[in-house]
């Protein structure tokens, strides 16, 4: 009896032409990071569950994939690369120099409702500074937010920007601070349910003139400064909270990239354990799709796993999400498939000489495939198109008693016929350079 050969609601398959696109994201992802002087680390998928949900909080914990192994050990599958990075930090802070700065990209499992770029098994990019607590640190999370979508060409955004401590300073001055994080978790949900539903919610959580109050201080100004000025008068006047984040924004204005963020006290990411600054990325043509890069800074979050002080902010990519909305968009391709060479086979008897061939090139660092059975040539050029490959090099008997090869372009049908390896090697690599200036 045949097995059904389905996937899990949630999971996918992904054939090489996704994946070489997230592929090539994650590739970028981790030179960009690396530019920054972050350091990969990684950490096992499976926990024991007292230790992913020490302070997780409110929805996620309904979401974990929790079971008992064998052992009869109650663990969970990570639902976040943030809560394991905590744990890994209290486990291995002496073997660390701070402040630190990590990146980990890999799945996660959330056992949540399936939607539009949102899946059950998913890939998150995490960058995170460790050890400090300061506006640099923050900013620096900013910046390559920046960095990272402008070096995948992803350039219509915008971050939106919060801070946590004055909201929290703004309930104390109405005196609701014991409902902050029911509050903050409806306040959340304000670009989902809108204003009305989350005016009814907050009612049933205070009475309606704090509701009233709190839907005017989340009300962005005009501008970052008028929203800053507006919110720090709302929560009781200047603070230390107040202060970080204005010079969050002297960084922004100092490095030109002011216009890319943008204040919104609405953010307040559902999750408890952020403390500080919080943010959220949207691409501007497809604002429902929701964020695609979020994060913020969680001071205490490692205060389950140790007594040391290890303050930290960080983001995360959703690369799903983000492949999905770039897909939508027409802004995904294959560039890395557009260099590679394919050897064709002309005549079985010299299979040995294309492997060697294709040795040459891949030492020359070009991609280099041979194609491995003697099927009519018209059956291999149709192979090469349908991969992407760009060239093809030709050797039959002719060809090979005479050293040389003939060198096709496939997008253009041009030949170079007759021409040694090194030469066809270096038509290659000539046609690269121009055609990454075009």
């Amino acid at each position: 009896m045949l097995i059904e050969p389905r996937v899990l609601k949630g999971f996918r398959d992904f054939l090489p032409e996704k994946e070489l696109q997230r592929k090539i994201i994650i590739n970028i992802l981790e030179k960009t990071f690396g530019n920054f002087g972050f350091q990969p680390i990684d950490t096992p998928v499976l926990e024991y569950r007292e230790v992913l949900l020490g302070k997780g909080g409110g929805e996620t914990d309904k979401q974990v994939y929790a079971f008992k192994d064998n052992g009869k050990r109650d663990v969970a599958l990570r639902f976040d690369l943030t809560v394991p990075f905590a744990r890994f930090m209290a486990a291995h802070i002496n073997e660390l120099t701070l402040p630190f700065k990590r990146y980990h990209i890999d799945k996660v499992w959330r056992g949540e409702n399936t939607q539009r770029g949102r899946y059950r098994e998913f890939i998150q990019c995490d960058f995170d500074i460790v050890g400090l607590d300061n506006a640099s640190a923050d900013f620096e999370i900013l910046q390559i937010m920046h960095s990272s979508f402008k070096a995948m060409g992803v350039d219509n955004i915008t971050i939106k920007i919060a801070h946590r401590g004055i909201f929290n300073n703004f309930l104390a001055n109405l005196n609701i601070s014991d409902k902050s994080v029911e509050i903050m978790r409806t306040v959340d949900k304000f670009s989902k349910i809108g204003r009305d539903k989350v005016f009814e919610i907050l009612t049933k959580l205070t009475d309606s003139d704090s509701a009233g109050k709190i839907l005017d201080y989340i009300e962005p100004g005009k501008d970052f400064s008028d929203t800053l000025k507006k919110i720090t008068a709302m929560s009781g006047g200047k603070s230390k909270s107040s202060d970080r984040l204005n010079e969050v924004y002297n960084f922004m204005k100092e490095t030109g990239i002011e216009n890319l963020f943008s204040l919104d006290p609405s953010i307040t990411r559902g999750l408890d354990y952020y403390t500080g600054i919080v943010y959220e990325t949207f691409l501007n043509d497809l604002p429902d799709l929701g964020s695609v890069c979020s994060g913020g800074r969680y001071n205490n979050l490692t205060s389950v796993y140790t007594k040391k002080d290890l303050p930290g902010v960080g983001s995360s990519i959703g690369l799903d999400r983000l492949m999905a909305g770039l897909e939508e968009l027409g802004l995904l391709n294959n560039k890395d498939s557009g260099n590679s060479v394919i050897i064709l086979n002309m005549d079985q008897l010299l299979q040995p000489h294309y492997h060697k061939l294709a040795s040459i090139i891949r030492d020359s660092g070009l991609a280099c495939e041979v194609y491995l059975d003697t099927k009519k040539i018209g059956n291999q050029f149709s192979f090469a198109e349908k991969k992407g490959i760009s060239y093809a090099v030709l050797c039959g008997t002719e060809e090979y008693s005479s050293n040389t090869v003939t060198l096709k372009k496939l997008s253009t049908r041009e030949n170079h016929n007759k021409i040694t390896m090194n030469e066809a090697i270096a038509l290659i690599k000539n046609d690269i350079i121009v055609k990454n200036n075009e």
